[in-house]
Order: C-alpha cells, then structure tokens, then sequence
C-alpha cells in the first residue's frame, strides 16, 4: 500500500548509528525503534519506545531505522530523534516542536 506521506520526522546521525550498533549487538538486521504516542503521563501524551523488527502496512518507516504509526505520526512530526550517550546515561531523545510543555522525566508531553 502507498502513502502520500507529507509529514517529516528528523533523524540525526547519532540515532541511525545507535540503531545499527544495536542490530550488530543483537543479530538482528531488521532492527527499527518504534515511536507511539500514547495518551498519559504527566503531562497528557507520552512516548513509547521499543525496538522491534516487525512493522505493518500502516506503518511509516524513516530511513530505515524509525518507525511510527499513522495516528502517532502527526503528534511527532517535524520532531528530531538522537541518541544520547553522556555521564547521566544513554538513551533515544525526542526533541519535538510540537510540544508545548513537558515533563521532567522527558518522557510526557502536551500540545
């Protein structure tokens, strides 16, 4: 199935080369992060992230690493996913335009 996908998702450097670390670690050359936005959290929707090698036909997949859903694409668009790895830890970062507020554990947004 085709999409007309006009929306954008942002993928920096440092997220594609974490995905591909992890398909070497793990064998798994398939590997996607997967983003859903859900409703909750604390501050109204909040991220999900996980790593999966399967998808669906409604799925959006962005330079063959990211993958998100119709219903989550439009909460994220124009947003820049990274990877940082730094003294408070490691781990995928949204920054995402959209977001009027947020938590602080980063993980809760509202629009």
């Amino acid at each position: 199935m085709l999409y007309n996908i006009i929306m954008s998702l942002n993928i920096d450097t440092s997220a594609v080369k974490r995905i591909k670390d992890l398909r070497g670690q793990k064998q798994q050359n398939q590997l996607l992060l997967r983003i859903t936005v859900e409703g909750g959290g604390c501050a109204g929707f909040q991220y999900k992230l996980e790593l999966t090698e399967t998808h669906n036909d409604k799925d959006i997949i962005f330079d063959d690493t990211i993958v998100t859903d119709d219903i989550s694409l439009p909460f994220i668009e124009g947003a820049t996913v990274k990877f940082k790895d730094d003294l408070s830890g490691q781990e995928f970062v949204i920054d995402n335009p959209n977001a009027q507020s947020g938590c602080g554990c980063g993980t809760s947004f509202a629009i």
